[in-house]
């Protein structure tokens, strides 16, 4: 089995389960905001609205087709607007309580903080995520995650996004190693797996529902549980 000295994570999706700790955040803002009143949407329909908009959204930012103000202004707008509020009806700063509720939540993926307690003796661990600076940082201090990373690169630092490869060769220079002496861990396809491989760094592709993607080239390693990578490192 090949020998790695430093392990790449992801953030959102991969460790902090950004799902539920959105969903909640959602919920409270529903009810924060008093949403009900309106009887045009329930609670569990404005999440399922709110997570299509974001994802697809997240997929224009990653591609460079809408920058974070963009991104930032527009779901909740695009959201409620879907679910039949008129403009004059959708609360001015929604989108900012969200940004300043959700970076505060804690739930991890199962097996978070068992295995990278098991690697951080054997590794250097590093974060490389798309998502925002300030916010990254308080979803790390929040769920106790800060102690086990050496680097934590966002887009925002550097320049570039996954899958720029550009942006994993940031990260290579500041830790000053070899591609092939890494190993990336994401749940992003086209950005952690894909943007890894063009940079020469093998691969852990992150799939916990296991979901059956289109036809593309094999990642090094694919799991569904954090816990399988001790059968890899």
């Amino acid at each position: 089995m090949k020998t790695y000295t430093h392990i790449l994570f992801d953030l959102d999706h991969t460790l902090w389960d950004f799902e539920k700790n959105s969903e909640e955040t959602i919920y409270t803002l529903y009810d924060q905001y008093e949403l009900a009143k309106h009887g045009k949407f329930d609670c569990d329909s404005f999440y399922r609205k709110y997570k299509f908009v974001n994802t697809r959204l997240w997929d224009l930012y990653n591609k460079g087709r809408i920058n974070q103000k963009e991104l930032r202004e527009s779901r909740f707008v695009k959201t409620l607007l879907g679910l039949g509020l008129a403009e004059h009806e959708i609360p001015q700063d929604i989108s900012e309580a969200y940004i300043q509720i959700c970076p505060t939540k804690t739930a991890v993926f199962p097996y978070t903080y068992e295995v990278l307690e098991y690697l951080q003796p054997k590794y250097g661990l590093h974060i490389i995520t798309n998502g925002f600076k300030e916010v990254q940082h308080i979803k790390m201090g929040a769920s106790k995650l800060n102690s086990y990373f050496k680097e934590i690169i966002t887009s925002e630092c550097c320049g570039y996004k996954k899958p720029d490869r550009r942006m994993f060769e940031h990260l290579l220079d500041r830790i000053n190693v070899k591609p092939e002496d890494c190993l990336m861990i994401g749940d992003n396809y086209e950005c952690d797996i894909e943007g890894a491989r063009d940079a020469g760094i093998d691969q852990v592709y992150f799939n916990p529902e296991k979901i059956k993607g289109r036809k593309r080239p094999k990642p090094t390693y694919e799991i569904s549980c954090l816990s399988e990578l001790k059968k890899i490192l």
